[in-house]
């Protein structure tokens, strides 16, 4: 299949090398950058519409800044290309009607890059929770980004264009997994604050959420840490307590291991990268639907943009 990449920054490399060691290089390439695509095959553009009207790829993958994601998409579906967005979908509302619109409408299938979904630890807890009765959770996610990290792109920080900080950032690849373990929830009390790193940014750098449904959940989420520490979701059953620590999965004290995967990019991204990109041609290849498709990369965005809205009252998602 022929494949095509818009966005060599950090996470469009981690796409190219995954590509690469699938031997499924990609025939074009485009950034607004032109140095950002030196060392890399495949033609290349500055713009993404030309390239998707004169390459018409297969597949194209979407490794743009955040706010970029909503036209990209609806504009390689409009064409009945292919399409593998990287987190998140989207930033707003308007933006995912316009994408699921445009979903329904294409005859090419739409994948969202929850690589998470992926990790053998996070298989093995989904598994054994599917049959035990939940009775709450939480997660938490602690990470550092420094004045430096906002500094290297000047789309991060900013409302307008990373469409929020930690939460629809750092935190959403651990908040999906919370609801894909736990149930998408039917309301959200939250507050969001910037604690850290006011002089520097506009978004939050620290959140903590409340979840209400089936399964009430609690969310905390920082960028203020000294370092990055491993993400942790803990679930309690009637019987169990299931805590998931990184790339470890402990059942009431016990560890279980699991085999350990290739990474691309940061070891904080997890190894599910390359899982799902396969998953997801074999997908396009048998002409089938992917299920992690725009309606399910839009349930954690549906939950982040509630937390935004919030404003510690509890509202309906």
């Amino acid at each position: 299949m022929k494949t095509a990449i818009i966005g060599l920054g950090v996470i469009g490399k981690v796409h190219y090398q995954v590509l690469e060691s699938l031997d499924n290089l990609p025939v074009a390439i485009c950034d607004v950058e032109e140095s950002k695509m030196e060392g890399y095959v495949g033609a290349r553009f500055t713009d993404y519409r030309k390239m998707l009207d004169e390459i018409r790829p297969d597949i194209v993958h979407i490794c743009t800044p955040h706010y970029l994601h909503a036209e990209m998409i609806v504009y390689a579906l409009e064409r009945n290309i292919n399409v593998l967005c990287e987190k998140p979908l989207c930033i707003s509302r308007e933006q995912m009607e316009s994408i699921l619109s445009a979903e329904k409408k294409s005859q090419a299938v739409l994948g969202v890059c929850h690589q998470n979904r992926y990790l053998p630890s996070n298989v093995f807890a989904k598994k054994y929770l599917e049959d035990k009765k939940l009775l709450s959770a939480y997660g938490t996610v602690v990470w550092k980004r420094d004045k430096a990290y906002y500094d290297s792109a000047d789309w991060r920080g900013k409302w307008a264009t990373e469409g929020g900080g930690v939460l629809i950032n750092q935190a959403l690849h651990t908040l999906d997994l919370m609801q894909w373990m736990s149930g998408f929830p039917s309301e959200v009390s939250a507050s969001v604050n910037t604690l850290n790193l006011s002089d520097v940014i506009e978004v939050e750098d620290s959140a903590l959420a409340i979840y209400y449904g089936d399964v009430q959940t609690v969310f905390t989420a920082s960028t203020a840490g000294g370092a990055d520490f491993p993400v942790e979701l803990v679930f309690r059953t009637d019987t169990d307590l299931i805590r998931v620590y990184g790339d470890q999965v402990f059942i009431n004290g016990k560890q279980y291991e699991f085999e350990e995967q290739s990474y691309f990019g940061k070891k904080v991204y997890g190894s599910g990268h390359k899982g799902l990109i396969s998953h997801f041609y074999e997908c396009v290849q048998n002409k089938q639907k992917f299920w992690i498709d725009g309606e399910e990369g839009a349930k954690v965005v549906r939950m982040i943009l509630g937390a935004y809205e919030s404003h510690a009252q509890k509202i309906d998602l």
